[in-house]
């Protein structure tokens, strides 16, 4: 029995755009139009979801999914940063900064860990291995990341050496503990 996963990454938005770590904020009609123009181009899946923010429950509507809101799919927790870009969180903090993305154990913003991240997106894909047919997920790039850290058994330190475009999709089969991973094409 093999299950296929694929994970879509959200269409471009400003937060996207300013390397800001997510506030909430929705596509901008340059995404909601790329997201549009690949709708019907998927699969036929028997599970669609999405993580719960509203860049990718907007990227699901558009490419025309019913997707349900997954919460083991939530953005990376990056507690205070949240809303803040890169550059302000390094300016800031510049220790704190350099510290989380050098120690996936590290939570200095008083979130959630790279290292937890992964554990829970490797739980719910350790959970689909039982499922047949596809599941199609849109989800936020760092969860698509941790996705793959999982899939290819690679430390946690791997994570950032990985980079998601917007509205790309990585696709995962999986059978007897192994994920075969096909990376991301353009929607």
């Amino acid at each position: 029995m093999t299950s296929r996963v694929m994970l879509i990454s959200p269409a471009i938005s400003e937060a996207l755009r300013e390397a800001r770590f997510d506030d909430g904020c929705p596509l901008d009609a340059s995404g909601l139009r790329s997201a549009k123009a690949a709708a019907g181009t998927l699969p036929t899946a028997h599970r669609v979801c999405s993580s719960p923010t509203v860049r990718c429950r907007e990227t699901a509507g558009a490419l025309g999914l019913d997707a349900l809101d997954a919460p083991e799919l939530a953005a990376l927790d990056t507690g205070r940063w949240r809303g803040s870009t890169l550059a302000e969180a390094g300016a800031a903090e510049p220790e704190a900064l350099a510290r989380w993305l050098s120690d996936p154990e590290e939570a200095p913003h008083g979130g959630e860990s790279v290292a937890a991240l992964c554990e829970r997106v490797g739980a719910w894909l350790d959970a689909l291995e039982a499922e047949t047919g596809w599941t199609i997920a849109v989800a936020e790039p760092e969860i698509v990341r941790a996705a793959l850290v999982h899939a290819l058994g690679a430390p946690a330190s791997a994570f950032w050496r990985t980079d998601v475009p917007p509205l790309t999709a990585v696709e995962l089969s999986g059978r007897a503990g192994r994920w075969n991973v096909r990376m991301g094409r353009p929607l």
